[in-house]
């Protein structure tokens, strides 16, 4: 009898390992066609060239993931990025030239419009990171619109720790994380 239930508990165990290795074991393959020849258009009208690169990293973001470097899909910015100090959102005095930069853009450029995100630092909760990410995104605005800037032309969003710049737990990673971002839209 003992044999029998500790067989049952073995036929058992390998019926869930076998289910468990059916399910999550399955991979994605990218499919190449083979209707037509290499640099022809695909529907879509891109070639088979492109959709690989656009699907697979380069070799620039491997190297730098390999190196500990995040490779975030940040869209680079004409304005370098200003900072914060730990858990605070009022602009420095050391980022109000960076910011009178972006300020004489916008009004030179009449139509034009900067998407001002907020990052942090990962420590923290995530929902108090997006709270602190709006707070200095809308810091920036507000310091945007006191050099003449029309609001309306300065949308927020907050990332929180989302998208770090340096993944690592360090303060010199920290100090790079608590930033605002400009995207010229």
């Amino acid at each position: 009898m003992k044999s029998s239930v500790g067989g049952k508990r073995v036929l058992g165990a390998l019926s869930v390992l076998l289910l468990l290795f059916a399910v999550g074991c399955g991979k994605k393959e990218m499919v190449k066609s083979t209707d037509s020849a290499p640099g022809m258009a695909s529907p879509s009208g891109e070639t088979q060239e492109q959709i690989v690169s656009e699907t697979l990293p380069s070799q620039t973001a491997m190297a730098e993931a390999e190196a500990g470097v995040a490779v975030t899909m940040e869209r680079p910015s004409e304005f370098s990025d200003i900072h914060f100090d730990y858990d605070k959102s009022f602009v420095r005095e050391d980022d109000k030239l960076t910011l009178r930069e972006v300020a004489d853009y916008l009004k030179a450029n009449p139509g034009a419009s900067i998407l001002i995100e907020g990052h942090c630092d990962e420590r923290g909760t995530a929902e108090y990171n997006i709270a602190l990410g709006e707070r200095r995104a809308e810091s920036t605005k507000s310091y945007l619109v006191s050099l003449g800037v029309t609001p309306g032309d300065l949308p927020t969003v907050s990332f929180g720790e989302e998208k770090p710049l340096d993944p690592g737990p360090s303060e010199a990673a920290w100090a790079k994380n608590r930033r605002a971002h400009f995207v010229l839209r």
